[in-house]
């Protein structure tokens, strides 16, 4: 967990009817592969053999900062996403600790993004699946269909403590030079904000989390949630092209055997 500061009152999410302590970490992600994480011939080799989710085709293009320290790095697949074309293109998104061990990863659900996307009449309705460490649900990061026109985005997702839901929403601010969201949790409440700076190509946030919400799980989705802004424009582009497609029958609906490995039943007969 990040260390927890004294927040401005007059900046920072309201602190209504709870400390008004809040914990604030950076991701930031580069815009190229020259940063001092993957400088070296054998570096690639290194990281692949400390965690077997560092893929032969993974790139390292951020990291998380805490006081200035990297806690964190986080890497994307470049053979699913930038290699990869139909419905076999996916994003897929992992966070690893500073000494590489695997803590978390994002997927862009090409199946479940079609699914809602037809559904709203070919809006783009982006869906994505987050597996943390330790942590056995599979949580569920969803883009509203709910939107007209120059209207905010908002993705919701629910975590699953002790058997009971705890709902959350990201809603990006109406007005902000860098793509700035908040955080409510299930009574409306605002309890973090992630500001995004445009203080480098590849994108920066400052996320800020009220303290009585820091949770492992939690900062998990946040930090890759920030991580997936980077894409977040194309993927809303690759989803909505596949609907066009598929409506005028060009495309054949098929899915990649890893991604469809995710919507299987786990207590389906073995």
């Amino acid at each position: 967990m990040a260390v927890a500061e004294k927040a401005p009152e007059a900046t920072g999410p309201s602190a209504k009817g709870s400390t008004k302590d809040w914990v604030h970490y950076e991701v930031d992600l580069w815009w190229t592969d020259l940063n001092t994480t993957e400088i070296g011939i054998y570096q690639h080799s290194r990281y692949r053999a400390k965690s077997r989710q560092f893929t032969t085709d993974s790139d390292i293009f951020g990291e998380v900062k805490e006081d200035g320290e990297r806690t964190h790095l986080i890497s994307y697949r470049e053979g699913a996403w930038d290699e990869s074309e139909g419905m076999a293109r996916r994003l897929v998104i992992k966070l690893f600790s500073d000494s590489m061990t695997w803590r978390a990863t994002m997927d862009l659900m090409i199946g479940r993004s079609l699914q809602l996307s037809f559904g709203a009449g070919g809006f783009p309705v982006t869906a994505f699946s987050v597996n943390v460490s330790g942590h056995d649900q599979i949580i569920h990061v969803e883009r509203t269909a709910r939107k007209w026109p120059g209207f905010p985005e908002k993705f919701s997702f629910f975590i699953l403590k002790d058997g009971e839901p705890f709902l959350y929403k990201l809603r990006r601010h109406w007005i902000s030079i860098g793509p700035d969201y908040s955080l409510y949790d299930h009574n409306n409440e605002r309890i973090g904000i992630l500001n995004g700076k445009l203080v480098t190509l590849g994108g920066h946030w400052d996320v800020k989390l009220r303290a009585d919400h820091d949770d492992r799980i939690l900062n998990c989705v946040l930090q890759l949630f920030c991580a997936m802004l980077r894409f977040n424009k194309a993927c809303r582009a690759h989803v909505e092209d596949l609907v066009q497609r598929m409506e005028k029958r060009e495309l054949r609906p098929q899915l990649e055997s890893h991604e469809a490995d995710l919507y299987l039943n786990p207590r389906r007969t073995r």
